[in-house]
């Protein structure tokens, strides 16, 4: 899964990064859905998800963006204030299942990213300007 930050704003780094990391770890624990990989980049997430079968993809996405974007604009009022008060992250997001490309091939994609910090395969990756 894919999405990115409305605008393309770079907001994802420092803090703000490392807390939208722990927020979608959270989420994802509470509905048994296992981060394979991930990454947080300036401006968007990628991630490697394994969900159970009976919740989809869409449920997934809008139960992890509604609930990040609300709690990063609480914790945040940079965020908030650069958004006002709206969605951090903007409409729609890219999914597909693994089997078009093999698991390996989009293990390593996410691993080929630049690295800021790795913790237990879900990274923040560093902005490119």
């Amino acid at each position: 899964m894919v999405w990115i930050t409305k605008y393309r704003y770079k907001v994802l780094t420092g803090r703000v990064a490392e807390r939208t990391r722990d927020l979608i770890r959270q989420i994802c624990e509470t509905r048994d859905v296992t981060i394979v990989r991930g990454s947080v980049s300036p401006d968007h997430i990628h991630m490697l998800l394994s969900a159970p079968a009976d919740l989809s993809p869409a449920k997934l996405v809008q139960y992890i963006k509604g609930r990040s974007s609300r709690r990063i604009q609480d914790e945040f009022p940079e965020i908030r204030k650069r958004y006002w008060g709206q969605h951090l992250w903007a409409r729609g997001y890219f999914c597909a299942t693994v089997g078009a490309v093999d698991e390996e091939t989009i293990k390593k994609y996410i691993e080929n990213q630049q690295w800021d910090q790795d913790d237990q395969g879900f990274k923040i990756t560093m902005p490119t300007d």
